[in-house]
């Protein structure tokens, strides 16, 4: 399974880059704009950073607009994947940048009919957002689930991209379920390394070490 980092903080992906784990990076408008930056310049910053996808995020809601705005964060960097609601709209814009080699990721889906809408469209990733889903009392888990047993019956390409991924048992359950991508905060992945017993058994040794080599 594939890690994105979801943010649009620099300095956030420089720390996870250097972890060596991180694939891509996703960002959405709210990302964005907390930064107080255009989008253009920090899709391309991150563009000199990591070599993987990125995802960048249309505003605009009607096709045009989307083909538009698309097309130009596509020229950006060959890494950028134009980021596309599941709206009517999204789903003809997508199929417009397929037809064009242009990778697209299908955002906010919360069910799997909309992630077959998108996969027909050749969409090159899919966005199941699981924590909002688990907000709202439904399992968002059961959403990663549907969609993979549904793309692999019919064989569709498009990669599941678990979004919205709230803690380490989200990334636990969607590496079991099969997800091919899942993206996640800096937080999130920070905590995949804890585990008390790790802890407790490094203080073991290095005491045991201190105590053998100090006279």
């Amino acid at each position: 399974m594939e890690f994105f980092l979801d943010t649009g903080v620099i300095a956030e992906i420089k720390e996870a880059v250097s972890l060596g784990i991180i694939d891509g990076v996703t960002t959405n408008p709210s990302l964005i704009a907390k930064t107080g930056r255009k989008q253009e310049d920090v899709i391309k910053e991150i563009s000199e950073i990591i070599d993987g996808p990125i995802s960048a995020e249309v505003i605009a809601t009607d096709v045009d607009g989307m083909i538009k705005e698309g097309e130009e964060l596509s020229k950006i960097h060959k890494n950028v994947v134009i980021k596309l609601p599941l709206t009517e709209a999204g789903i003809a814009a997508c199929k417009h940048f397929s037809a064009k080699g242009i990778k697209t990721n299908v955002t906010l889906c919360f069910s799997m009919n909309q992630a077959l809408l998108a996969a027909k469209v050749g969409a090159t990733y899919i966005s199941p957002f699981i924590g909002r889903l688990d907000d709202i009392g439904q399992n968002g888990l059961d959403l990663i689930t549907e969609i993979r047993q549904m793309y692999d019956i019919y064989g569709f390409q498009t990669k599941i991209l678990a979004a919205s991924i709230r803690n380490v048992t989200h990334v636990r359950e969607v590496a079991l379920i099969g997800a091919d991508v899942g993206t996640m905060p800096l937080s999130v992945i920070k905590s995949l390394y804890k585990h008390p017993l790790t802890t407790a058994g490094l203080e073991t040794f290095l005491a045991d070490h201190k105590k053998a080599n100090t006279k």
